[in-house]
């Protein structure tokens, strides 16, 4: 996959993860329309506007006023009752607390964030809730503090296009999903005409535009990384050639042990596993770095 900025990777993932800290003090702050969650809300391409009114309702205003994604993943992810679900990016919470309804006492969301500020909301926004199948963890998305083969669904919500090691992060979620798990992913992706300098003139890393793959390289990262049955489908334009989309593909339910998985670790629903870094009901913890979300 090419390289799509000049910038240095640690300057990027410093200039997400400050943008995304203010974002959360903002929310957190409540209140004027100069700094409040008013002045989130980017256009009716990302943010809160992608959810319906139901879903608003069904979690705290201030998981909503954080939402920046470019799309909404749990409308697109199948989830069932009992599943474990992991979101890429977590943000504020809502995808986490919009799951954890979806997959019931018997299933789990876990949200994995790298700003300590957005931590510290989804949190509040968790209790606020009253969600108990709900865990945040700290941690990177090119570096997930999960066990192997632990996972049945993966969700993202216009998050992987930030990453400056994208093939990392594919290699991880399809290392904790399950034999035969899933990803229901949103996320910009480019027309493959364009050329990296192409999509940067088009928008910033940190806006989620510059850092975006083309439909062919997703593809090819995903085939990679070893994922099957992969769909990518454009839902609506957020710049001139650049699309949100729609991502689906499937870990193969193989036998034995592959390159990707390693050692499995089996996860009981309602228990944190040994790596993680916080929960709900506590501090998050872990180490800094990697990439957050543009989104949830």
């Amino acid at each position: 996959m090419p390289e799509q900025s000049t910038e240095q990777p640690t300057d990027l993932r410093e200039t997400v993860r400050q943008r995304y800290a203010a974002a959360a003090v903002q929310v957190t702050g409540g209140g004027s329309a100069c700094c409040g969650p008013d002045a989130i809300e980017i256009d009716d391409n990302f943010g809160s506007a992608l959810y319906t009114g139901t879903e608003h309702e069904t979690v705290p205003a201030e998981a909503v006023a954080a939402s920046l994604g470019c799309g909404n993943p749990t409308a697109v992810a199948d989830l069932n009752e009992g599943d474990r679900v992991l979101d890429l990016g977590s943000g504020g919470g809502i995808d986490v607390l919009l799951s954890a309804r979806r997959v019931g006492p018997t299933g789990k969301a876990y949200g994995l964030d790298m700003t300590e500020e957005m931590l510290a909301l989804a949190l509040a926004n968790a209790a606020k809730a009253g969600a108990t199948n709900v865990e945040f963890l700290k941690g990177t998305i090119e570096a997930i503090p999960l066990p192997a083969a632990t996972i049945d669904v993966v969700i993202s919500n216009c998050v992987i296009n930030l990453s400056t090691d994208k093939p990392a992060v594919f290699a991880e979620t399809f290392r904790v999903l399950v034999p035969g798990g899933r990803i229901g992913i949103s996320d910009v992706v480019a027309d493959d005409v364009l050329t990296p300098a192409q999509r940067a003139e088009r928008g910033d890393y940190v806006g989620c535009i510059a850092g975006a793959l083309s439909f062919t390289e997703y593809r090819a990262g995903l085939e990679a990384a070893g994922f099957t049955n992969i769909g990518i489908t454009p839902t609506h334009a957020v710049a001139d050639g650049m699309h949100s989309a729609i991502i689906k593909a499937t870990k193969p339910r193989t036998t034995g042990t592959d390159k990707n998985q390693g050692a499995t670790a089996p996860l009981t629903p309602g228990t944190a596993p040994g790596t993680a870094g916080g929960t709900a009901g506590g501090t998050a913890g872990g180490t800094a770095g990697g990439t957050n979300c543009c989104g949830n």
